[in-house]
């Protein structure tokens, strides 16, 4: 049954290897079902309720990835987006917290309409194929500058210097003698050292081990009296709490923009990035990408009813693709977990974030390999590679990335005299890009 659905023979992977490269992917990004309810939860929504709502949008959009587009990426509320929601559209501009999830339904219901009318396939179709290798690497550096924030190795943000203030987000090497920083190096050997073995499950062994050693350390927090089963609290604070009054507003229109901007360009670069890692792109494109966009908007509107922020492709995908994960079987295993999560909460609660550093690492590690394909002899075709790559990681954005990289492709290939090789998408993409970075 499994192989009828997940064709996996054709994709030279087993039921094993797909399960084991769920569960990494789970654990990598298991922290949004704290992290969101913790952003969303200052707008005055039940932080219970969202807990609830954060894992069952997840599961929804893990499992039309799985079923319908049957690709390893597992979706859930994006990062980034559900701080937007909250700081911005909340409290910055003074709506509510029901005024921002119809904002977030009515961009799923825009992502449906523009993803059947193929406008978001005629967007990535219309990458070129230099600017997808570099969109896989620039995710690549994005993960692993992740993974070495999240465990203090590397620090952002202001610093001083003597009595000199250097403004701006500076980049700078952590404590590494914290426990976190000692965490990472166990997962990191460990899981060097399986894949060296070409063990299958060798990230999540990491993991698992970097969580144990946690323990004595005060890292990993066991539960309250070992409970690890509790039953879910109601989903009724949060559920189609949506206020429709005040949709035709010209603030409702920057606020829809900005929603499908960043999320288009950020779903838009997981998925070339993960599937390029995965070896799944055929002639440069994406397999099922209508299915797969689908799934995403289908799940952005699912969000907004059950209560949560925008549902986006994650990055974290590519530690089970790392993994061995090749079909919807890893993503279908995310939505289970994501399902059991509601009812052991506790147990997935202990895996701290310093543990998953050394998947995410590595998972860089892998991603970099894309450069090799990059033509380097050509400098119109390297240089935006290059902006592409290098400002993902200095923005902290994928979608900042792929917009240096586009505008760049585009103005370098006009002034060489060689627009030629430019498609009429790609213009238009370059144009909106300028115009979204004038405005901020």
């Amino acid at each position: 049954m499994l192989e009828k659905i997940f064709h996996l023979k054709e994709h030279h992977t087993s039921i094993r290897t797909e399960v084991l490269a769920g569960l990494t992917t789970f654990s990598t990004m298991a922290y949004i079902l704290v992290v969101n309810p913790l952003i969303l939860s200052k707008t005055g929504m039940d932080f219970n309720a969202v807990v609830v709502s954060t894992a069952l949008a997840a599961a929804i959009g893990c499992l039309m990835m799985a079923l319908y587009a049957n690709l390893p990426i597992a979706q859930a509320p994006g990062m980034g987006l559900n701080a937007f929601f909250a700081y911005t559209i909340v409290l910055g501009m003074g709506y509510t917290w029901q005024f921002a999830l119809t904002a977030v339904f009515l961009e799923g219901i825009l992502f449906i309409i523009l993803s059947l009318l193929n406008v978001r396939e005629l967007i990535i179709n219309s990458i070129p194929l230099n600017l997808k290798y570099a969109i896989s690497v620039g995710i690549g550096l994005f993960i692993a500058l992740i993974g070495l924030v999240n465990a203090g190795i590397v620090e952002t943000g202001m610093i001083h210097i003597g009595d000199n203030k250097l403004d701006g987000v500076i980049v700078k090497l952590g404590d590494m003698k914290s426990h976190a920083a000692i965490l990472v190096v166990v997962g990191l050997l460990i899981s060097a050292v399986l894949m060296y073995k070409k063990k299958s499950a060798a990230l999540l062994t990491g993991i698992l081990a970097a969580t144990i050693v946690g323990i004595p350390f005060g890292l990993t927090h066991l539960p309250d009296g070992g409970k690890l089963i509790s039953m879910p609290p109601s989903i009724a604070p949060v559920f189609f709490k949506m206020q429709f009054d005040k949709i035709f507003s010209w603030d409702m229109i920057i606020i829809l923009f900005t929603l499908l901007s960043v999320n288009l360009f950020d779903t838009v670069g997981t998925l070339i990035g993960c599937s390029s890692a995965a070896g799944l792109l055929k002639d440069g494109k994406v397999p099922n990408v209508k299915k797969a966009l689908l799934s995403d908007a289908v799940a952005t509107t699912s969000a907004g009813i059950l209560g949560t922020s925008v549902i986006s492709c994650y990055v974290e995908s590519a530690a089970g693709i790392a993994s061995g994960g090749r079909t919807g079987l890893t993503t279908f295993t995310v939505a289970i977990m994501f399902l059991l999560s509601l009812f052991f909460a506790p147990l997935f609660a202990m895996i701290p974030a310093s543990a998953t550093s050394s998947a995410l690492i590595i998972v860089g590690l892998l991603m970099m390999g894309e450069v090799r394909h990059i033509d380097f002899s050509d400098i119109t075709n390297s240089l935006p590679a290059f902006l592409a790559i290098v400002m993902m990681p200095f923005t902290y954005s994928i979608a900042e990335g792929i917009s240096f990289g586009m505008i760049s492709y585009v103005l370098i290939k006009v002034l060489s005299g060689r627009y030629k090789e430019i498609s009429i998408v790609m213009y238009v993409l370059a144009v909106l890009f300028i115009i979204g970075l004038t405005m901020k």
